[in-house]
């Protein structure tokens, strides 16, 4: 038996949804309530503003971040390996809720920056810790970036499997072998 997402669940997914699709101009509390099959005041009780709306996404966003924050720090194959393999754009919670919150970044409120830069800070220093190098961990994060940059760009691919080409015919796991090769041992 499946659980039914909770009301707010379903609201914050609409509201996720419509961000994703047709930008933060076309959220609007009607057009998510609408999405989410509420009322309005279903959806007041939960979020009690569109600022209540952001801070639910960014809060959720946060979670899921710490979820990944622990898989990438006891990934078997290092935590730089992990952060390219995970930025192909997987369709995942996380990755939905990475691109929603995204699509708020050019508003006013500055929550959005601040947040996507502690998760940075947090990515870059799991990676630092595994490469011990900064600037080697640096480009670590700017291959991974670039991965989930092009998959924004370009359209979001769907049952994307690790070791699937890439636009070019490079797959992941060439680009996983780059990363191997930057580590500091395999220069000894």
């Amino acid at each position: 038996m499946t659980s039914q997402p909770s009301t707010r669940g379903r609201v914050l997914a609409a509201y996720q949804d419509l961000l994703i699709s047709d930008g933060p101009s076309a959220a609007t509390l009607d057009a998510v309530a609408a999405a989410a099959g509420v009322s309005k005041g279903g959806l007041l009780y939960h979020f009690k503003s569109k600022e209540a709306l952001v801070e639910g996404l960014l809060a959720q966003l946060r979670e899921y971040a710490e979820a990944d924050f622990a898989a990438m720090a006891q990934a078997p194959q290092g935590c730089a390996a992990y952060y390219v393999r995970t930025s192909v754009f997987g369709n995942t919670p996380f990755d939905r809720a990475i691109v929603a919150a995204h699509r708020l970044i050019q508003g006013d409120d500055d929550s959005v920056r601040q947040v996507f830069a502690g998760l940075h800070a947090r990515w870059y220093e799991l990676i630092l810790t595994d490469l011990k190098d900064a600037a080697t961990a640096h480009a670590v994060m700017l291959l991974g970036d670039g991965l989930y940059y092009n998959a924004a760009l370009f359209g979001f691919p769907t049952g994307v499997h690790f070791g699937k080409e890439t636009q070019d015919g490079v797959t992941v796991d060439a680009l996983l072998e780059i990363v191997e090769k930057l580590r500091p041992q395999a220069r000894s």
